[in-house]
């Protein structure tokens, strides 16, 4: 199979994996021990750029040690209910067996993308993995993509990035490289239609396709 891509970026919560429900519920047990109040999905949306230490951090202050380690143990420990998208894994064997190098740039802290990538063995596939604590700008900064074209130095018309936020978007698009959109789980639909009406995916097969031109 043939690409027109040398290198491929995925973001990972809502792109390669349904892990939403699982965050949400990570962060309502922390605020239910820790606040004794539970948050609405929208508003544990709202909280999201900043990695989740950082969120941690700012709720519960001086328990943000306890808490931190709460959260993990209970991410990692109700991992189960976290998939991966059909034909997820098939679709970056393919792309891995076709030689492009594959790249993460995720919001999540780096202690939670490796539990998800690592219980879904997706992990080795990947050339680089950033992080949210491996930039000093969060997305839609395009710092993350730019650190994977700088280190392959590549052009940025050679290089994909696949995400279902804004911020994907924007950072693809500061930077010069492609975007592909995909809906099938991302909280922000509406607003990503808005910002990227050509290059919109509802299925992995469309992405594969798109990817492969077949």
């Amino acid at each position: 199979m043939k690409s027109r891509f040398k290198g491929i970026i995925f973001d990972v919560d809502g792109t390669l994996t349904f892990t939403n429900q699982l965050i949400f519920d990570s962060f309502n047990h922390i605020t239910q021990k820790y606040l004794g109040k539970s948050y609405s999905d929208d508003e544990i949306i709202a909280l999201f750029g900043p990695t989740e230490d950082v969120i941690l951090k700012e709720m519960c202050k001086d328990e943000y040690e306890n808490a931190r380690k709460d959260y993990y143990a209970y991410y990692k420990n109700n991992h189960d209910i976290a998939r991966l998208y059909d034909g997820i894994k098939e679709l970056i064997i393919d792309i891995n067996n076709s030689g492009i190098l594959l790249s993460i740039f995720t919001g999540k802290g780096r202690t939670s993308a490796l539990i998800t990538l690592n219980e879904l063995g997706l992990t080795d596939y990947f050339d680089m993995i950033v992080s949210g604590d491996d930039v000093e700008n969060h997305k839609p900064s395009p710092e993350g993509i730019l650190m994977f074209l700088n280190k392959h130095n590549f052009n940025p018309a050679e290089v994909l990035m696949i995400g279902d936020a804004p911020s994907d978007i924007i950072a693809a698009r500061d930077c010069g490289v492609a975007i592909a959109s995909v809906v099938w789980d991302s909280y922000a639909e509406e607003e990503v239609r808005k910002l990227n009406s050509k290059t919109i995916f509802h299925s992995v097969d469309e992405l594969r396709n798109f990817i492969f031109k077949m």
